[in-house]
């Protein structure tokens, strides 16, 4: 893995809009596209996850960033996924996998979803997506909170730390890990920031 400059991504991301709408997927905020499990745990280990803090997976698809939160951190888990049949077969691992209490997945728009209790949010969207999302998260995240953000910016943020992971098939897709932290005043307009600018 590689650590790319903050200024030289912001350049090469903040302005990105996929060609392909929103409308292309429905009432989905992003295809569902799983993440390679050692993107999973990297993104988790950016993000310092402690025990017993809220990991909330915001289209949670299979489970993973769950799974791993409350397996390698003994973190709570909370995933939110429009797609009944994910929520469906999420849950049913759950189950075989006896997590209990430290998990819930909840059916439902990302966009309505109530994020207050979450230390750390996890997104695999697209760039608009994250656009859509940015004011909840920053009306909704206490000071402090993490979101990690895997391959898309949240435009108008400056990312904590950007790193580079392989692709082990093509280096022409290399992908991006974006970590952002809550700055310590909470209201409608804070946007995180790097802490040494």
């Amino acid at each position: 893995m590689r650590i790319v400059p903050v200024s030289v991504l912001m350049l090469a991301t903040a302005a990105f809009v996929p060609a392909f709408g929103q409308s292309k997927y429905s009432n989905k905020l992003a295809p569902y596209v799983s993440s390679p499990q050692r993107v999973v745990e990297r993104m988790l280990e950016m993000a310092s996850v402690k025990s017993n803090e809220t990991v909330f997976d915001l289209g949670c698809g299979d489970g993973r960033v769950l799974f791993t939160a409350i397996q390698k951190y003994r973190a709570k888990a909370v995933g939110i996924e429009i797609d009944p049949k994910l929520v469906e077969s999420t849950r049913a691992q759950a189950q075989k996998m006896s997590l209990g209490n430290r998990l819930r997945v909840v059916q439902g728009n990302l966009l309505e979803a109530d994020l207050s209790e979450a230390d750390v949010v996890t997104l695999y969207l697209l760039t608009e997506s994250n656009q859509q999302l940015r004011p909840r998260l920053e009306k909704m995240l206490h000071p402090g909170a993490r979101v990690v953000s895997y391959d898309y910016a949240v435009p108008g943020w400056k990312p904590k730390w950007v790193e580079r992971v392989e692709d082990s098939n093509s280096r022409a897709h290399d992908h991006l890990i974006y970590l952002y932290e809550m700055p310590p005043t909470k209201d409608n307009s804070a946007k995180p920031s790097a802490q040494d600018e």
